[in-house]
């Protein structure tokens, strides 16, 4: 990747999708695909697209169940149910509700983005946007493009969650939107959410 950026400098920059690039390596591919099919630039899909392949190596290598985290971008592949809490940072719904994940949907890429937590570029005001998909590089860019959607709107403050869950659920490939705005919360499509017990 970093030899890729040296002869394409935009790939690391650009906030906006980059066209196909049929000579580049299979990951930098992944991201440019992900970008283009979210509408955000390639490196929206950098956690998601390393957690994957780092899993489909493990896979490869003959280890039955995986899990790879990668600052709040999954690839997980299970054989047995599985339970995971969304991290919303100071929302009083943080690590109080998760997702339960059957082994029969995966592998699945499981990614956050978040406008109040982290050091990742985000415009909006979202404490969590999280995308399942079958696709972590998608899933990473799109969580990404959807946190930038979470604003304020006027007098309802109601962060457009509603709007934000309806263009998750239109992108090819995205199975499931949860966000978790302060007090508010919105989930759509392939989503089993459950409450944590600490």
């Amino acid at each position: 990747m970093e030899a890729y950026i040296v002869e394409h400098p935009e790939f690391l920059h650009s906030l906006v999708p980059l066209p196909s690039d049929d000579l580049a390596p299979p990951l930098i591919k992944d991201m440019l695909q992900a970008g283009r099919t979210a509408t955000v630039g390639p490196m929206a899909a950098v956690a998601g697209v390393i957690a994957e392949y780092v899993g489909k190596e493990l896979l490869r290598m003959g280890c039955g169940q995986v899990m790879v985290e990668n600052g709040g971008d999954l690839f997980l592949h299970r054989t047995t149910e599985c339970r995971v809490a969304i991290y919303a940072g100071e929302s009083p719904l943080s690590n109080k509700v998760g997702l339960r994940l059957s082994p029969r949907e995966m592998p699945l890429g499981i990614c956050t983005s978040s406008g109040t937590v982290g050091h990742s570029l985000s415009f909006g005001r979202a404490d969590s946007v999280t995308v399942i998909s079958q696709s972590t590089p998608l899933a990473d860019a799109v969580a990404t493009r959807l946190g930038n959607e979470v604003r304020e709107q006027g007098e309802a403050r109601d962060f457009g969650i509603k709007k934000v869950l309806e263009t998750g659920l239109a992108i090819e490939g995205v199975l499931g939107v949860v966000v978790i705005c302060d007090k508010l919360m919105g989930a759509a499509g392939q989503v089993e959410l459950i409450k944590i017990e600490k």
